[in-house]
């Protein structure tokens, strides 16, 4: 007959809440480093533009500034991804943390007092405001502007001028960040 280990549960428990703290930090992290690789990617290519003097027009200049503000965008995109599913899995390590507290607190109805944050007070993944949030918001319209900024360059390479051009760049920022926020939202959503 083999012999069963031994287990001690709440010293199981109190690793497992470790772990889940940690998962939760460690996806605040996440968000903080792929918003400043973005931030950073953006402005060091359009720093570099803005000290090549370009000039707009029919030339090969224009496209490759359109296909570098194409794959800006689609970085943003990505980005927004990540931040979702980064806010995601934060919400679901606290969630998991707020699962343990109240087991502990249904064995042992004594320690109730000691936890404010309960799982009542969970905050939704698209908190109005919230530092996840904002930080969302500024990428979605980071990356409007590098989709409205490849338009640009398209229509000046198709020889494209005046207000056609501006509405055609207008457009793009205003569906642009809708479409990202939507993608945010999408991806929000816990359990995917």
């Amino acid at each position: 007959m083999a012999i069963k280990p031994k287990l001690n549960p709440d010293e199981m428990l109190q690793q497992e809440f470790e772990y889940i703290t940690q998962n939760a930090f460690q996806a605040n992290e996440d968000r903080s480093r792929v918003t400043s690789f973005y931030l950073v990617a953006v402005g060091s290519f359009v720093a570099a533009i803005l000290g090549t003097g370009f000039e707009t027009g029919r030339s090969i200049i224009s496209v490759a500034f359109f296909v570098l503000f194409a794959a800006l965008t689609v970085m943003g995109a990505l980005t927004i991804a990540q931040l979702a599913r980064l806010r995601a899995s934060w919400h679901e390590a606290v969630e998991a943390m707020n699962q343990i507290k109240e087991f502990y607190i249904k064995a042992h109805p004594e320690v109730e007092p000691a936890f404010k944050w309960r799982t009542k007070g969970i905050p939704p993944t698209n908190k109005a405001f919230s530092i996840a949030n904002l930080i969302a918001v500024e990428v979605a319209m980071l990356s409007a502007l590098t989709a409205g900024a490849g338009i640009f360059f398209l229509f000046s390479f198709l020889g494209s001028a005046g207000w056609l051009i501006w509405i055609a760049v207008i457009v793009s920022i205003i569906f642009g960040f809708i479409a990202q926020w939507n993608w945010y939202i999408y991806l929000l959503v816990d359990n995917q």
